[in-house]
């Protein structure tokens, strides 16, 4: 099984430290092309940071290698893989744990699993998607009237007015997943303001310096960020603790409270959904609207979609499978802005992808961002394309890739479903219009945001023109 997540360089520069300190001795993955370590001590790292980022240091790496490529990090050698043939073959022996919840658990400095192992941690991981899947089936109106609202608040607005979606996009999410997370302490915008302040400040920190070891060199910012850090501990234990005296059984915190976890891996979990579900959620909708603004013709088909499955009913949670078109543009969504551009996995036995061996304890990163713009993959793969995923072979490949189908991570599966409330709600009233000469630069990072603000207008769907 592959439980494919989001990473940034830092997630992965986390992984290979946690590789260091319990691998001490050498390993080699021999015979695999790649580059040679530019620096002794740092292999290829400035190479990385030169380049921008790791996605962009790997479009060149698979483009000068080939699909199976190395480098080094340090003093040790790291393969990666660029094409949806070799990441086929490295599934089987790498389905343990989620490798997106491993790292960030790792970064946050909360322990894996529950203390017992590798059984232990799938238990975990299947009590975090089943509390996912419970919060969305007890809140989904909950889901639908703040999507409604955003809608009835744009409708407010005079048609020239511009609209800025990563800021109302990010509030959207930010309500969205606290009110189905967390509770109804968090209708209070007080509540949303202040969970907001420690969400970036810890969010904005786990971005940066692990790289070039900042943080650690300014006092300043580590304080902020492990303040930042222990106030949302705080606050998401008063919820733990509020909502076990409470007893109820609606959301994703009251459902693990049913478990066996403590009341501190509770709010772990907690943690790296709010944090996860929030950023990825968000940008997920953004990317969305930003691609349906540009194209008149992908509206049209997914009013008359919405038409077509649901009459003039609201969308409910039965419904969302039969809306196929409109899970077609988000599958593209996902693709042309490479939203999860990078995801990892410490290679657990040693294995094999084409005539390469990988030895045991090397870390395998997925270069899904050159993936899921690969020519050869994808028919015109920089184009927003919705109906490429009519095609059965996108469909599969789409799915090896873990971005569909049961392998999808539980904080996407949870994205899609907010994203095809809004567009369910928001295409039915409103036509959207991208600003002249806006151009949305993609900044691939955890999570492959706009690099600056995205702007449209939106106009009466009765209106005429």
């Amino acid at each position: 099984m592959l439980d494919f997540a989001i990473f940034a360089v830092t997630f992965v520069i986390i992984l290979v430290g946690a590789v260091l300190y319990l691998y001490p001795s050498s390993r080699r993955a021999s015979g695999i092309p790649g580059l040679y370590p530019t620096d002794e001590k740092d292999g290829n790292l400035q190479d990385i940071v030169n380049k921008g980022g790791l996605h962009d240091f790997l479009v060149d790496l698979h483009q000068e290698f080939g699909s199976v490529a190395s480098f080094w990090f340090g003093r040790r050698p790291v393969v990666s893989l660029g094409s949806v043939k070799q990441l086929q073959q490295h599934i089987n022996p790498n389905h343990t744990t989620d490798s997106f919840e491993t790292m960030l658990k790792s970064l946050l400095g909360y322990p894996p699993g529950m203390g017992g192992g590798p059984n232990e941690s799938v238990v975990r991981k299947k009590l975090y998607e089943g509390a996912i899947n419970i919060s969305l089936k007890n809140n989904f109106p909950v889901m639908l009237k703040l999507a409604e609202e955003l809608v009835g608040k744009w409708k407010s607005f005079p048609e020239a007015q511009h609209i800025p979606l990563c800021a109302h996009l990010l509030g959207l999410s930010l309500k969205t997943v606290t009110q189905l997370g967390l509770g109804e302490r968090f209708r209070d915008d007080a509540q949303i303001i202040a969970f907001r302040k420690s969400h970036d400040a810890i969010w904005s920190e786990i971005g940066k310096g692990y790289m070039d070891g900042s943080l650690e060199k300014s006092s300043s910012r580590k304080a902020h960020y492990e303040k930042a850090l222990s106030e949302m501990e705080s606050m998401l234990l008063s919820v733990v603790k509020e909502r076990r005296a409470q007893k109820k059984q609606m959301l994703f915190v009251d459902a693990l409270l049913q478990s066996s976890l403590t009341e501190r891996q509770v709010m772990e979990d907690c943690m790296v959904f709010t944090l996860a579900g929030c950023v990825i959620t968000a940008n997920l909708c953004i990317w969305a609207l930003h691609f349906v603004s540009t194209s008149k013709e992908v509206q049209d088909k997914l009013c008359q979609e919405l038409e077509d499955v649901l009459g003039t009913d609201p969308v409910s949670l039965d419904k969302i499978p039969q809306l196929r078109y409109c899970q077609q543009v988000l599958n593209e969504t996902v693709r042309t802005a490479k939203l999860t551009p990078i995801a990892a996995r410490l290679q657990e036995v040693e294995g094999k992808v084409d005539q390469h061996v990988i030895p045991k304890e090397t870390l395998v990163i997925y270069a899904l961002g050159v993936v899921l713009q690969d020519a050869d993959t994808w028919s015109a793969p920089y184009r927003f394309d919705p109906d490429r995923f009519e095609e059965e072979s996108a469909r599969k490949s789409f799915c090896l890739l873990g971005f569909s189908g049961n392998q999808t991570c539980p904080e996407l599966r949870f994205a899609y479903t907010v994203a095809t409330v809004l567009l369910s709600t928001l295409m039915r009233q409103l036509k959207l219009h991208q600003l002249e000469d806006q151009v949305a630069e993609v900044r691939s990072e955890l999570v492959s945001t706009p690099k600056d603000e995205t702007w449209i207008t939106v106009k009466n769907r009765k209106s005429r023109t």
